[in-house]
């Protein structure tokens, strides 16, 4: 059963290299599972039913008025390389597209890397139409040392404007003329992203670990998915919420700080025919499991974790907890999700940073301020979190699926 699974996760890791593939995927994997795609909240919601919006989703299968929430929250987004409007360049014969840095990206592990191009255009009527080109596109090549003598004293230095445009020709067409080509889509507009086009693969003495690109997140939307799709209905009504732009701040009408998972919430509500004091008792007895991954201990930079809050591969997802709420799990949400764990049969770990080393954040704090419905935070220990190309144990993501799984049924 593990195997069928992590099979179906290096497939998904595969099909998904844009926030709109993975949306696409997660809807594939919910339709087959009996949720029906609706466009509208104007109507009754279906029992088990998801809506989908650019880069985010968010899917739901409905309990009883009398039962609490168990909502399930990741993000779709990755640091990632994304070519600009007017990109075309020729520097000395040439043919280049300038990109836009998304997020916090390791710009390195981009160098000397096969680039694929995927994303959508948006045609004159407004309408989206996906694309994704696997095969090698394009190319960021390295100084050779002999031109950056100082390189290994120094260490690389990369311009962020300057150095991290791709090569893609020497007489290439416009990168519109060649999206037409290969969409047959007249774009008005486009959302286009590179992506490194090695496949998922399993590595290690033992086939212990998975490295694929887009680990941080897609570990999380995948689990949460597979975890709904096989849920069992109950008093509770379970909700996944699968937002964009996380690794930019959230701050967009498809983040979690945008009103997509409050408009469930109160739309379920309604349909519950809950009053304003029955909506905050059920907020106050309902949970929402935040899943982004979290920071393995690297075997080559061992200082800079918290020696007795360093989270392992293949030994369990990681509880993330910090003082200083950039992770929302308190003392009762840690004992809740223990607990669910513990019933599942699923090791816990934990992770908490260093005091001199800045932590970083999720939608966890975002989600519980917003709904006020408390939130836990949770992540797959990884290495190279925020790489083109990032890597985890490979029995984590299935135990991760199994704990949530317990948490949407406990």
């Amino acid at each position: 059963m593990a195997e069928i699974a992590l099979h179906s996760l290096m497939h998904w890791l595969d099909q998904c290299p844009t926030p709109f593939h993975v949306v696409k995927r997660a809807g594939t994997v919910l339709s087959g599972a009996g949720f029906v795609a609706t466009t509208s909240l104007s109507d009754d919601l279906p029992t088990k039913g998801y809506l989908s919006l650019d880069g985010a989703v968010v899917a739901w299968h409905l309990g009883k008025p009398s039962g609490s929430l168990r909502i399930i929250g990741a993000h779709t987004d990755s640091p990632n390389l994304r070519v600009r409007p007017n990109p075309d360049l020729i520097t000395a014969g040439w043919s280049q597209f300038g990109v836009e840095i998304y997020g916090g990206v390791l710009l390195n592990s981009w160098l000397d890397r096969d680039l694929g191009v995927a994303g959508r255009v948006v045609d004159a009527a407004g309408d989206s139409h996906l694309f994704s080109v696997a095969s090698p596109v394009a190319r960021i090549p390295q100084l050779a040392i002999h031109l950056d003598r100082e390189i290994s004293e120094r260490g690389l230095v990369l311009d962020r404007q300057q150095h991290m445009n791709p090569v893609w020709g020497l007489n290439a067409p416009s990168f519109k003329e060649w999206l037409l080509s290969v969409t047959g889509v007249h774009a008005v507009a486009y959302d286009a992203h590179l992506f490194d086009v090695t496949p998922a693969q399993l590595v290690g003495n033992k086939q212990e670990f998975l490295a694929s690109a887009r680990l941080d997140n897609q570990v999380s939307c995948w689990a949460a998915v597979e975890a709904l799709a096989t849920s069992q209905s109950s008093d509770n009504s379970y909700i996944v919420v699968l937002n964009d732009h996380e690794e930019v701040g959230s701050e967009s009408s498809r983040g979690a700080a945008g009103p997509l998972l409050s408009n469930i919430v109160s739309r379920i509500a309604d349909q519950h025919s809950l009053s304003g004091g029955a909506r905050f008792d059920r907020a106050e007895q309902s949970w929402c499991l935040s899943a982004d991954n979290a920071h393995a201990i690297h075997p080559n930079y061992t200082e800079r974790h918290e020696p007795l809050h360093a989270p392992r591969p293949n030994a369990g997802p990681a509880l993330k907890l910090n003082g200083n709420q950039r992770y929302a799990t308190s003392a009762r949400g840690a004992a809740h999700l223990t607990t669910v764990a513990n019933e599942a049969n699923v090791p816990l770990q934990t992770f908490v940073s260093r005091n001199n080393m800045p932590c970083g954040s999720t939608i966890g704090p975002i989600t519980d301020t917003t709904l006020g419905i408390e939130a836990i935070d949770i992540g797959v220990p990884q290495l190279s979190m925020h790489s083109a190309r990032e890597m985890c144990g490979s029995e984590d993501p299935v135990m991760l699926v199994k704990l949530m799984q317990n948490f949407l049924a406990n």
